[in-house]
């Protein structure tokens, strides 16, 4: 045509001399590599894109799609041209009629089916208010009022189609034919005719089935039952006999091609080609009111083979009940009995269904899985030239394979499922999870043909091309027979036309028109024995074929969709259950969620709320709480559990061998990729992460001490599960940290009465404890309780402590005025001024225990104990205090080096403010510059001086000490002799209870009182008094010679012979001994408790130091304010 439009005088030159040939060749070779390299570089796009984020696609959701459906804008007036105008125009009328009810069956599978099936869902019944329904029902007419005018429509082209097809089949008697119909069947048409009542049929089961509907609004039902004949047009079809006989000779043709194929393999569309049979059938009754019995018997005993069948979503349809229904005279003339024994046969077929079900998955699964290794295998290999057409011929056959093998999963799925639905018998766990397999095996086939579809459409176009090719060789044969036949008449004409009219169709995209005038075409030109039968079945089976190839994609698709899966989610929690029992192939849950989310465009046609969205919240919402309860929870309380018995496999809680009871993979589920649902990912192993790190965290902010128990926890779930774990970053404490430093800071008074001090390994030890062990505190449980509370507690703790001293100096002070003690304290003073001279300035040891008897005298505490062994407690509480401060320094010392181990050089630090003013960086990086160095300088200091504590604690409390009024306090150093000897003994009496099955009061340390005296000699600046008395050199010169005098008169009671005498002296010895290495120990833990306090200088040492270093002295104090004690005397 487009050279027809050019001038006239243009014509190419007729001399060929090969040159366009060889232009041909070069320009096709161009092609060619430009395919191959296109491809290649499609192939590295679907590489990259391969491993994608999650292994479950959506189809909507895609970037990029392959559309397989051959398209073309050719109208089918321009694609109806032959010669024969008659021929043109009967096809015309057909071809468009068939157009009209694929799109009005179109219509109806997505928009209305949807429509009336989700009516009614997504509104939950404990938030349907009264009126819920009338606004419901009032959102929906407009729908109804769209469904009346499709229904309408449909009425009509029924109609039309009715008449378009008595007008063709008519007696000559009445009217000259318009084409010569002896041996025309436009079966087509009747199948399309029959699509059409079946959409009517689906229509009608929906209401009909429809509850909610019904009760919101009783709706006129639909029926096939109309007046047909037309009395304006002149079309009269009840009384058409000739047109009678071809209807019921196409119902029947078309039923002897499905009741072959019925229930078998290679069953594609039959099913739904039996419903539109049922419905022509009861067609035929309308406009003829005749009935074939014995083919009415062949319909009612497809039910044997076929009980159910599924028109749409969970809508499942019995032929028998129908045929029936629609046609109840024709129910008379079959027996009852045989009406009985159809519908035990479907109880019957339910029970072999429910048995053979587990059976069949096994089948199916290797079949499935067979399938998709040879469509792997032909689809990665290279295609042979030399071989081309034997490799297209095998990869259709593949690709019909696979979509035979969803067409018949998808059947078992639907009808089995159905109908327990309909017959409401429950479902066996077994068949729930045979139906799950079997609804992954379908989604497997999709999901193949989805990842392979580059491949798959390369092939699909070379395929029809093929295929076109053999149906277009055959007509051949067929047309040159019809030409070489020298006798013409209207008929063969008529066949030749149509046949011409096949092949330029052919000649083209295999659109579904095109195919559809080839079929309407073929039923003209195979009369008159155009055809042998040897050629005719070949080129129907090349024909299906090309149906099939040209819609591969839409069909797997429809085949594969499993929308259905909305009406039976009560199947998606047990579904769970079993995934988690068989962790194995965890992996299938991608094909599971992918068919749930089928269900998403079928709810987008929803009309009965505000909103589509609404219904698709609800469903999210719902799978999402099962999924959580079924599989997510219960898989994160597994995991913790798992990690805990782990961990404390010390403890045999049960029995954990996997040979005795069981193991469970559980791992598996974290390989998953993420599963797309809806708009969001399920990230099985981000959540169960998630989850473990939310709870450590939150037990271990309960139970600090724990952290130890968590971290490991936290490695042996990285290590066991693969999970990435985040750290806590929470202050740890240890494991045996007993209390925290708030606590004993709150209560001082109680820690240091129920606590010992040790001090050379700095630790306090409990005195008594109801358990069976005792509670520590050591440095490094203090460091963490200063790293959990920050360094500020530190000053906070010495103030508390301050305040608890004042008080405990207030009950010293009194017990040193009492009048008893005083009195006694002056009297040993001024004895010993008198005697020192004679006893070379050692205080006498008599006169120490003297004391010891004088003041038990003065009276005894229920429990046994004197004034001196109180105040013996007194003192040993202060110095705990003491020892506690010294704690608290050196756990700051700890915690300061600790946090500054990672700065390398302290010497020298790097000033980050500066560096960043240098790089001209922002004010916010400024400013974080800044607080790094504070927080540097900070820890610099506090790690290498730390706060003199003690030094500060002396110099709050001397001043008071050593003031006139508080004399009586300068006879405390006489008084610790004899309480040195009374804590000898009861540090012995303690020591000897460790051995004891009692072991009330026994302890093996309290250094508390060292600490304490050492700290009141200091305050009253009298080391140099006490080291006068020259106290521990008496007593040892004293045990000394006692050890010896007993040793002497062992030499000589050995000779005697005496056993009892020789036993009691070996003891005296040996408490000699204990007694000497008591006196030894408290000598030594003095000796070092007065290092502390600087015992080498005295009060007026200091003071001159003290006001060479005045500055300092204030800053150090400044951590105390108000810590100076009132002016008044301690004692009133």
């Amino acid at each position: 045509m487009a050279v027809e439009t050019l001038s006239p005088d243009w014509e190419f030159d007729r001399v060929d001399d090969g040159s366009q040939k060889i232009h041909a060749e070069v320009q096709l070779k161009n092609y060619g590599k430009f395919l191959e390299e296109y491809t290649s570089q499609l192939r590295r796009i679907e590489d990259a894109l391969d491993d994608s984020i999650g292994d479950v696609w959506d189809f909507n959701l895609d970037p990029i799609a392959l559309k397989l459906l051959p398209y073309e804008q050719s109208s089918l007036l321009e694609l109806i041209k032959t010669e024969n105008k008659v021929l043109n125009k009967v096809i015309t009328v057909y071809a468009a009629l068939c157009c009209e009810i694929k799109k009005l069956k179109y219509e109806a599978e997505t928009k209305f089916y949807n429509g009336l099936l989700f009516y009614g869902e997504g509104a939950t019944d404990s938030s349907m208010v009264e009126g819920d329904c009338q606004i419901q029902v009032g959102r929906y007419i407009s729908f109804l009022q769209e469904l009346s005018c499709f229904v309408t429509r449909c009425y009509e082209v029924v109609m039309n189609v009715v008449h378009q097809l008595a007008a063709l089949y008519i007696n000559n008697k009445i009217a000259p034919k318009i084409i010569e119909t002896t041996g025309v069947h436009f079966q087509t048409m009747y199948e399309h005719l029959g699509e059409l009542l079946t959409v009517l049929l689906t229509l009608d089961e929906i209401i009909d089935n429809h509850v909610t509907l019904k009760d919101h609004w009783t709706m006129y039902k639909a029926c096939i039952e109309q007046q047909f004949d037309s009395l304006n047009g002149g079309v009269l079809v009840s009384k058409n006999s000739t047109f009678a006989e071809e209807f019921a000779h196409s119902i029947r043709s078309i039923f002897a091609n499905v009741e072959a194929k019925l229930g078998e393999p290679s069953e594609i569309d039959q099913r739904d080609k039996y419903v539109g049979i049922c419905g022509l059938f009861v067609l035929h009754f309308q406009i003829f009111r005749t009935i074939d019995k014995k083919f009415y018997k062949s319909l009612l005993d497809i039910c044997k083979k076929v009980p159910a069948i599924t028109l749409t979503a969970n809508i499942i349809w019995f032929p028998d009940s129908f045929l029936i229904q629609k046609i109840p005279a024709a129910a008379k003339l079959v027996d009852r009995k045989s009406l009985q024994a159809i519908k035990i046969h479907r109880d019957t077929f339910l029970q072999q269904r429910a048995q053979s079900l587990t059976k069949d998955v096994q089948s199916y699964y290797v079949f499935v899985s067979s399938w998709m290794m040879k469509m792997e295998s032909i689809l990665s290999k290279e295609q042979r030239m030399d071989k081309f057409a034997e490799d297209l011929t095998n990869r259709c056959n593949i690709f019909i394979q696979g979509f035979l093998y969803a067409y018949s999963i998808s059947t078992i799925i639907k009808t089995t499922m159905n109908l327990y639905m309909s017959m409401q018998k429950p479902m066996t766990k077994t068949s729930v999870k045979a139906l799950c397999r079997l609804i992954e095996l379908l989604k497997a086939i999709e999901h193949m043909f989805y990842r392979r579809s580059t491949v798959v459409a390369d092939s699909v176009s070379h395929i029809t091309q093929h295929l076109q090719h053999q149906a277009l060789n055959s007509i051949s044969v067929a047309k040159k027979r019809v030409i070489s036949d020298k006798k013409y008449s209207e008929q063969r004409l008529d066949v030749l036309s149509a046949l011409v009219l096949a092949e330029n169709t052919l000649n083209g995209p295999s659109t579904r028109q095109r195919r559809l005038i080839v079929s309407l075409a073929l039923s003209v030109g195979t009369q008159m024995k155009t055809f042998k039968d040897e050629e005719l079945f070949p080129l129907q089976v090349v024909m299906k074929k090309l149906d099939l190839i040209s819609e591969l994609r839409e069909r797997v698709q429809t085949q594969c969709d499993c929308c259905f899966l909305y009406w039976h989610r009560a199947v998606f929690p047990i579904y769970l259950d079993d995934v988690y029992e068989n962790a194995v192939d965890a992996a299938r849950l991608h094909y599971m969620f992918s068919a749930l989310r089928d269900c998403v465009p079928a709810m987008m046609h929803a009309r009965h709320l505000e909103s589509y969205e609404v219904l698709l919240d609800c469903y999210d919402k719902e799978i999402m709480e099962i999924l959580n309860e079924h599989l997510l929870d219960k898989l994160c309380k597994e995991i913790e559990k798992d990690l805990r018995l782990s961990v404390h496999t010390h403890l045999k809680l049960d029995d954990r061998n996997p040979f005795r009871v069981g193991m469970k993979d559980l791992a598996l589920f974290f390989s998953l990729n993420p599963i797309r649902f809806f708009n969001r990912f399920i990230d099985i192993r981000a959540y169960v992460t998630h989850y473990l790190d939310k709870t450590f965290y939150n037990l271990t902010t309960v139970a600090l001490h724990d952290w130890a128990t968590y971290s490991e926890m936290r490695n042996l779930a990285t290590q066991r599960y693969g999970l990435v774990m985040t750290e806590a970053h929470l202050p740890s404490q240890t494991l045996e940290q007993g209390l925290d430093v708030l606590e004993i800071m709150r209560n001082i008074h109680i820690f240091v009465s129920r606590f010992l001090y040790n001090l050379n390994n700095q630790i306090f030890v409990e005195r008594t404890s109801n358990n069976k062990h005792l509670n520590t505190i050591n440095i490094r449980h203090i460091a963490n309780s200063i790293r959990t509370h920050g360094t500020g507690i530190m000053n906070t703790t010495v103030n508390f402590t301050y305040q608890f001293l004042k008080k405990k100096f207030y009950i010293f002070s009194q017990f040193m005025y009492d009048e008893h003690i005083k009195s006694r304290l002056i009297k040993d003073i001024r004895f010993f001024r008198e005697i020192k001279e004679q006893n070379d300035h050692k205080y006498p040891f008599d006169r120490a225990e003297k004391f010891n008897r004088g003041i038990r005298k003065l009276g005894i505490t229920p429990e046994g104990q004197s004034y001196l062994d109180q105040f013996r407690q007194l003192i040993s509480q202060i110095g705990n205090a003491m020892g506690y401060i010294r704690m608290i320094r050196s756990g700051g010392l700890h915690c300061s080096s600790n946090a500054i181990r990672f700065v390398p050089d302290l010497e020298d630090i790097v000033n980050f403010e500066e560096l960043v003013k240098e790089e001209g960086l922002s004010e916010e990086t400024l400013k974080a510059a800044r607080h790094l160095d504070s927080v540097l300088s900070d820890h610099t200091r506090n790690s290498a001086e730390g706060t003199e504590y003690f030094k500060m604690l002396v110099d709050v409390f001397a001043p008071e000490f050593r003031r006139p009024k508080n004399i009586h306090l300068r006879n405390f150093y006489i008084i610790v002799p004899p309480l040195t000897l009374n804590f000898v003994e009861h540090s012995i009496s303690c020591k000897e209870k460790l051995n004891k099955k009692n072991k009330i009061g026994a302890a093996f340390t309290d250094d508390g009182f060292a600490m304490g005296v050492a700290y009141i000699l200091k305050l009253l600046d009298q080391y140099q008094e006490f080291d006068s008395l020259h106290w521990f050199q008496s007593v040892r010169e004293k045990y000394i010679k006692e050890i010896r005098a007993v040793a002497k008169q062992q030499n000589i009671q050995s000779t005697s012979q005496d056993e009892k005498l020789l036993q009691t002296m070996n003891l005296t010895q040996k408490r000699l001994d204990v007694y000497l290495q008591e006196f030894e120990l408290l000598y030594f833990s003095l000796s070092s408790a007065r290092i502390f306090f600087r015992a080498d200088k005295t009060a007026a040492e200091e003071s001159q130091e003290k006001k060479d270093k005045e500055e300092e002295t204030k800053a150090s104090g400044g951590d105390l304010p108000d810590c100076t004690v009132s002016a008044d005397p301690v004692v009133k």
